[in-house]
């Protein structure tokens, strides 16, 4: 048999627990244990950068020191701008002509 504990919360979080498990269709304790095994502590982040870095030095075939994969730049963050970016530009040209305000 598993062993469980107790874990104290305020009503108001318990009764918001409640409804999720229940529109989930599982338990409060599956969902406080799903919802922890999605939320890596900072060691296994860390973990995980870790051994993300060390697939990009075999896949590209560069020894990149921790200190310049630092100072690399956010592609993804650079990414996700320039979209923005665009979405907004793209909806400001659609309200110009007459489109949805």
């Amino acid at each position: 048999m598993t062993e469980t504990t107790t874990i104290r919360v305020p009503r108001k979080t318990r009764d918001h627990l409640a409804e999720l498990a229940k529109e989930r269709g599982v338990s409060i304790g599956r969902l406080v244990e799903t919802l922890a095994a999605v939320q890596p502590t900072a060691a296994q982040r860390a973990e995980q950068l870790a051994a993300d870095r060390e697939h990009a030095r075999k896949l590209i075939g560069i020894d990149i020191s921790d200190e310049e994969f630092d100072k690399a730049p956010d592609i993804l963050g650079n990414i996700y701008r320039i979209a923005a970016e665009k979405a907004r530009s793209a909806r400001n040209a659609e309200e110009g002509r007459g489109g949805a305000a």
